[in-house]
């Protein structure tokens, strides 16, 4: 607004002065207004949806706008566009791809289509059996405009003069030309965008490679493939590799590699004394030996390390490094710099405690202390270290024990270089934090999987972790054990527990894992606790392979079925279904396009066989209830046809899960076809 002479206000009105008066909100997915980056994997389209309207009655169009702003080398790349459709209610929707690791921003911009609205009015007032002049008139400017808008003597930009000196002429003519479907795809190419609205927030996404969705995990002691109380070394566990191949996993997990110190060192099953002889906990890092950048000398060397790490990629095994960013009184940073960590008023340095457990082995840094800046950028450096040594998964010890504000910072720094860097949350605690350790960039985290056995709160706990808005940056990986974890359900449920725990945390999350000795259904415990008795993280131990009493086939054939369908690779796609049984847990999966389709039913009982009505989805499966189909049934390679809504079966604890393929069933002449 201009002031006059006398003091009155005079409104001036020019299109370049013109503010977007358009609503965007309710963005999905947005998260804590783009705080935090949603998570997806490359090859996914990134699905956004918003609530987008103004005053009035004019067309509304909108944009989709994204770029990838990490890795480093793209943080300057171009805006991207793709047209959002309207899908109803003033709610408008698009999508866009994610073909690289990284992260990308995305926004939304929304203007009125002027000749759009102007065409709706004209159709609007010809039924109405108004005069057109005036309007015509006005159609023809805002085609001059669009015009001026398009690239000089373009046929787009003579198509729409010559309609501009049309809509100028013989009424009926011209009312035609401004009908004319093709006018209006033309104009709209050509809009006023001075007067857009942009959604003030640029919004991250994270797009990580599939492994941070999909992996069978195993994780072992590499000190303990020497056999015979023999310390191992990276070529003795570089023989266990064949083993762990065969039994289909992915990822192979260490604990930490590197030196163990002296001081405080506990011996076998967490006493407090040791022996000259004992090898006490690899999570107590650090020695004259060296720190977080070394290797254990008993284990080998870097070289040895490199040379397993590729026996392992030959036989298609990822390598995890344990991240454990404490220390022994003994590590070399003690020494060299006692401002990272915490002093009593003694003079004394302050060991790691959670009362009534004291852990004198082990020293925590001062994160937040006044040489905190030396101290990130130095543990910054050591996951650079493993990482140029080829180490993309890390798992990390007690998150939760550090600053949110310190694994934001990390885990963005280490990602703008090397996007393809997995980080595994070992965040065995409250609620809201393990959501927040997943928010500030974990790729993924342990989750209370462990101590869920009953129907209901299973369900319960895994629709919380995959169909609700916490699905969007948080991902559980299913641990049925842990070196420090051995459930009750496990200790009391013999090889039929072992089985049920692995059935559920292999099909309900395309991420599992377990602890070696849960093939052999290890379950002695030290008593009235979930710890180990002999526990490998206080003493060696030689596991025989050959052992009869194993579940080994079992997994195997899990891993198999796992790999074989991309439905069990999805970690957003698992729905539960009615199981007429409180001891059989009835669950689905299936692809996006409806492809894939299976199901699962397990039994939660290791004890005692267990006969169920299941209440199979027809309608998800596009199946009629007069329709027969047929299922394989693949963990013993058994078909069958089904039909009806309903279908009755038992589960022992010799089999206790059975997962179904579904295929539609059809009849041509004397033989059958089956397709998906």
């Amino acid at each position: 607004m201009d002031l006059c002479q006398d003091g009155s206000r005079l409104m001036v009105t020019r299109m370049s002065e013109r503010t977007g008066s358009i609503v965007i909100e309710a963005v999905e997915p947005e998260l804590e207004s783009g705080k935090y980056a949603v998570k997806r994997v490359v090859g996914e389209l990134l699905a956004v949806e918003a609530d987008i309207f103004k005053e009035g009655h004019d067309v509304l169009v909108a944009v989709l706008r994204w770029r990838q702003i990490a890795p480093v080398s793209l943080a300057h790349a171009e805006w991207n566009e793709v047209p959002m459709r309207s899908i109803g209610n003033d709610r408008f929707a698009a999508e866009f791809p994610l073909n690289r690791i990284g992260f990308y921003s995305f926004t939304i911009e929304a203007w009125p289509d002027a000749f759009q609205t102007w065409v709706a009015e004209l159709e609007r007032k010809l039924r109405a059996g108004q005069t057109l002049s005036s309007e015509l008139i006005e159609g023809a400017a805002l085609l001059r405009q669009a015009a001026s808008r398009a690239q000089a003597e373009s046929p787009e930009a003579l198509r729409l003069r010559s309609a501009e000196k049309a809509l100028l002429g013989e009424v009926n003519a011209a009312v035609s030309a401004a009908l004319d479907p093709a006018l209006r795809e033309i104009a709209a190419k050509y809009p006023d965008r001075s007067i857009a609205t942009r959604y003030p927030r640029e919004l991250p996404v994270f797009a990580d490679r599939q492994r941070a969705v999909f992996g069978a995990w195993y994780e072992f002691f590499p000190r303990s493939t020497g056999g015979a109380g023999k310390h191992g070394t990276f070529a003795d566990a570089e023989l266990l590799l064949p083993y762990l191949e065969s039994l289909g996993f992915d990822v192979i997990y260490l604990p930490p590699i590197h030196p163990i110190g002296i001081t405080a060192r506990r011996g076998p099953n967490n006493v407090r004394s040791s022996r000259p002889e004992d090898v006490g906990s690899p999570w107590a890092i650090g020695s004259p030996a060296g720190g977080h950048k070394s290797i254990h000398p008993e284990l080998g060397t870097l070289r040895d390390f490199a040379a397993f790490q590729e026996a392992a990629r030959r036989r298609g095994l990822e390598v995890a490094l344990d991240l454990a960013f404490q220390c022994s009184p003994d590590h070399p940073y003690v020494r060299e710099h006692p401002e990272w960590f915490s002093w009593r008023p003694d003079g004394t340095l302050k060991t790691a405690e959670n009362p009534p457990k004291r852990y004198e082995d082990i020293v925590n840094f001062d994160f937040l202390g006044p040489s905190s800046e030396s101290l990130w950028e130095e543990l910054k450096s050591v996951v650079l270290f493993w990482v140029e040594k080829g180490v993309r998964i890390f798992r990390v010890d007690n998150p939760h024990t550090k600053p949110l504000q310190f694994w934001m910072w990390l885990i963005r720094q280490i990602q703008d270089l090397y996007p393809d860097v997995l980080f595994l949350a070992e965040a065995f605690t409250r609620p809201k934090v393990m959501r927040a350790l997943a928010k500030a960039g974990f790729t993924q985290s342990y989750t209370y999987f462990t101590w869920r056995v009953f129907k209901q709160e299973i369900e319960d706990y895994l629709k919380e972790l995959t169909q609700t808005p916490v699905a969007e940056y948080m991902r559980g990986n299913l641990w049925p054990n842990t070196p420090d974890i051995l459930s009750d359900f496990l200790q009391q449920g013999g090889p039929a527990a072992f089985k049920i725990r692995l059935a559920l945390a292999a099909t309900l999350s395309p991420s599992y894992g377990i602890y070696s000795g849960y093939e052999w259904c290890e379950a002695r415990a030290l008593p009235s606790s979930e710890e180990y008795l002999d526990s490998e993280k206080y003493q060696l131990r030689s596991w025989d392979l050959e052992r009869p009493d194993n579940i080994r086939q079992f997994i195997q054939r899990i891993n198999q079925i796992r790999r074989g369908n991309p439905s069990l690779q999805r970690y957003r796609n698992l729905r539960f279904h009615h199981a007429e049984n409180e001891r059989v847990l009835f669950y689905g999966k299936k692809e996006a396009d409806g492809s894939n389709p299976l199901l699962i039913a397990v039994s939660l009982d290791p004890f005692a066989a267990q006969e169920v009505r299941l209440h199979v989805p027809l309608e998800e499966l596009g199946l009629s209830e007069e329709e027969t189909f047929q299922v394989h049934e693949l963990m013993r390679d058994r078909r069958a046809l089904w039909r009806g809504p309903q279908t009755q079966i038992t589960l022992t604890p010799e089999h206790p899960a059975a997962i179904w393929s579904v295929h539609r069933f059809a009849r041509r002449e004397d033989s059958f076809d089956y397709y998906y």
